[in-house]
């Protein structure tokens, strides 16, 4: 996969990429190998949305009554492939750069569940548990999706790949602990306390990407730990697609994990990890 500036500036959603640069990620890293996954379709039935794609796996043709995983951001081969592994029908959403597209498109409270409607009107099947992934930018739909009360006692678990993010209360970090905008994050505080208390399933990974001008997934993790009590065990450890675990959480059906790596393809990693992170969230 290919980057140039702008591409990181969607990658890491930012809301205010449109009016304020971000501090560079580089393009390449040395250190470790980034494999990728092989492209490809898995068999299936696809229905083109209103708002999205939905892929039904091959192996689940003639069920009526079938688990939905939703997805934002990203091309949509890998949560198909990820869907077809996990035995889920899957919704992917392509929704722009930057988080505030996503956001913004699904700040409509009725946009979720008519895309919902639509899905199993066209396939002709019913729904038993909706998950929504989201890597990078796509975390801005899963909050306004979350904010909805229904929506919200609808979602059975949730997973957000390296791109958790607010602002600064000032507009800049540090220089010690860095104060953050609460916002766009209590929803996801909320999740977790659900989570924790083995009512809802939430897992959470961050890479050590550190933007500047808007809070790093790191400092956003830590904003959500603090609020749950919570602490890093350290680990050092091999993740998925050669990733390097740093440290981990887990309380109830809470899980947080931070991966190593400043630069894109170690944003990229996380992404192509997402058939083995939806192993974790069974």
């Amino acid at each position: 996969m290919l980057f140039h500036r702008s591409a990181i500036c969607l990658l890491l959603a930012a809301n205010v990429c449109a009016a304020q640069s971000q501090n560079p990620s580089p393009m390449t890293e040395h250190t470790r190998e980034h494999p990728r996954l092989k492209e490809e379709g898995p068999a299936g039935v696809r229905i083109k949305l209103a708002a999205g794609n939905l892929f039904i796996p091959e192996k689940l043709s003639g069920t009526t009554r079938v688990p939905l995983i939703v997805h934002f951001h990203g091309a949509r081969w890998i949560p198909e492939m990820a869907a077809a592994e996990n035995g889920s029908a899957v919704i992917s959403v392509e929704g722009g750069s930057g988080s505030t597209a996503y956001a913004k498109q699904f700040s409509d409270p009725a946009l979720f569940g008519s895309m919902l409607a639509e899905a199993e009107q066209k396939a002709a099947v019913t729904f038993t548990s909706i998950w929504l992934t989201a890597w990078s930018a796509g975390h801005g739909a899963i909050r306004e999706i979350l904010s909805v009360s229904d929506y919200y006692s609808r979602v059975d678990k949730v997973l957000l790949i390296d791109g958790m993010h607010t602002g600064y209360v000032d507009g800049k970090p540090g220089p010690q602990e860095s104060q953050l905008e609460s916002d766009h994050l209590e929803i996801f505080l909320r999740f977790a306390q659900d989570a924790v208390a083995g009512r809802k399933t939430f897992l959470v990974t961050h890479s050590e990407i550190f933007p500047g001008t808007f809070a790093s997934t790191t400092e956003t993790a830590d904003w959500l730990l603090t609020h749950l009590g919570l602490r890093r065990t350290p680990i050092l450890a091999w993740g998925p697609m050669k990733t390097q675990q740093l440290s981990e959480v887990r309380a109830g059906r809470f899980r947080l994990m931070g991966f190593a790596g400043n630069s894109a393809p170690d944003h990229v990693d996380q992404f192509h990890s997402l058939p083995e992170y939806l192993k974790w969230l069974q």
